[in-house]
């Protein structure tokens, strides 16, 4: 199984290498994501994909403490996004 991490370097990786790739990210996140990693994403999960610049800092905050303690477990161990 690889960690959210890994998945999001590689969605990353392959989005600088493959302006195709890149285009339909931004089009259809879920739909590509979910193709590309083979994964069935629930419906309440959102999808944000946006292209950075050289003049903004963009900070991805970790979900509120709502989380179950497996919940919570699961995302400091790299293994899940909670769901």
């Amino acid at each position: 199984m690889k960690t959210i991490d890994q998945m999001h370097n590689h969605v990353i990786k392959k989005s600088v290498e493959d302006l195709q790739f890149r285009d339909a990210l931004l089009a259809d996140p879920r739909g590509v994501v979910s193709s590309e990693l083979g994964i069935d994403f629930p419906e309440d999960v959102q999808f944000h994909v946006h292209e950075s610049d050289m003049k903004t800092i963009q900070i991805a905050l970790p979900p509120r403490a709502e989380m179950t303690e497996e919940q919570l477990e699961a995302v400091a161990a790299g293994l899940s996004c909670g769901f």
